[in-house]
């Protein structure tokens, strides 16, 4: 031990003329004290932008998984929402001819301007919008069941039952408006 002490001491001395023995300057005392005070001061703001950087991370990190879990619950909603067309493509030209038909007859219907059918033809939209309620939660009872028979039965009825009303909707235009003919014609005529 001796020996390491006695080495330190000798490098000292060789080193005795290069130590920095000047004399800080007045206000040196006095900042170093304000700085101890700020607790470091530069480290104050460097923690900031550190937390702000961390921030700015994890809120990338959180906007990235919200992203994943919209896909994820959009991609699901795709897959519970199957319609007959998804059975087989047998089903597909029966909802293809469905639903054209419905829309065929929606536009005979939507065509009408008498003032004295507007209330026949608001009952029929009331009536198809319920059944297209059912048909909405139908496609979700097809995708639970499996294609159970059952539900693509039902599917079809659904159908069905849509353009009987539009069919009996437009008869009763038509009787409405021959009623208002003759009613017309005997007016006229008397």
């Amino acid at each position: 031990m001796e020996m390491h002490k006695d080495d330190i001491d000798k490098l000292f001395d060789d080193l005795k003329n290069d130590f920095d023995v000047e004399i800080p300057n007045s206000q040196h005392t006095q900042k170093f004290l304000n700085k101890l005070n700020n607790k470091g001061g530069l480290h104050l703001n460097e923690s900031r932008k550190q937390r702000r950087r961390l921030w700015y991370s994890l809120s990338g990190i959180a906007a990235s998984i919200v992203l994943i879990i919209s896909l994820f619950t959009m991609k699901q909603q795709t897959d519970s929402s199957r319609d007959l067309a998804s059975v087989s493509p047998q089903m597909a030209e029966t909802q293809d001819f469905f639903t054209n038909t419905i829309n065929h007859e929606l536009e005979k219907i939507k065509n009408e301007s008498d003032p004295e059918v507007q209330l026949i033809i608001k009952d029929a939209f009331f009536r198809i919008k319920k059944l297209e309620k059912d048909y909405e939660s139908l496609t979700y009872d097809l995708h639970v069941s499996g294609n159970d028979n059952r539900v693509i039965y039902a599917m079809i009825s659904n159908f069905q039952s849509r353009i009987d009303i539009l069919k009996n909707t437009l008869e009763q235009i038509n009787n409405v408006k021959q009623l208002k003919n003759k009613t017309n014609e005997t007016s006229s005529t008397i």
